[in-house]
């Protein structure tokens, strides 16, 4: 990938650079010694704000869609860092069920515990809910009870290329 040797030169990559280089690993393209350069190399050299919306982008364009009404009123993600190996608690799900008693609405991403003790689908299976829905009950759940999960390996399948360069 010329990507990892720009960035290891310190050249900021573009927004298309940034989005066609993730698209190349969400598309299985890269290695993951790859996508380990890259990573340290963003880390090392300090991401930039069109890299990140680059590299949203495409990870976008991979993901499965869920169409919320939007006449609904705000429709927001508490979606947890994971992995920021700080030591902090999962406060992204608490948050979750505050902003959906407040009566916004909720379309939350999450995933189990990679580096901490406990993610945002470990809470929820705890709690006796279901999360391996498809998008379409994810819909539901949103404009029935204002708050809907949408467990990260269904609805981001492409980030399995991902998971063991992580």
């Amino acid at each position: 990938m010329r990507t990892i040797q720009a960035v290891v030169n310190g050249r900021e990559l573009s927004i298309d650079e940034a989005t066609a280089a993730m698209d190349s690993i969400m598309r299985g393209h890269a290695t993951g010694a790859q996508i380990g350069a890259l990573v340290t190399a963003l880390h090392m050299r300090g991401e930039t704000v069109g890299e990140i919306v680059g590299f949203a982008q495409a990870m976008r364009n991979h993901a499965l869609k869920v169409e919320v009404a939007s006449d609904g009123g705000p429709l927001v993600d508490t979606c947890g860092t994971g992995g920021d190996a700080s030591g902090t608690f999962n406060i992204s799900t608490t948050a979750a069920f505050a902003i959906a008693g407040a009566g916004v609405r909720v379309a939350k991403h999450g995933n189990r515990a990679v580096t901490s003790k406990c993610g945002s689908a470990d809470v929820l299976e705890g709690l006796g809910v279901a999360i391996e829905l498809t998008p379409e009950q994810v819909k539901r759940c949103v404009q029935e009870v204002g708050i809907g999960f949408m467990y990260a390996p269904a609805f981001h399948p492409a980030m399995r290329f991902v998971g063991p360069a992580r």
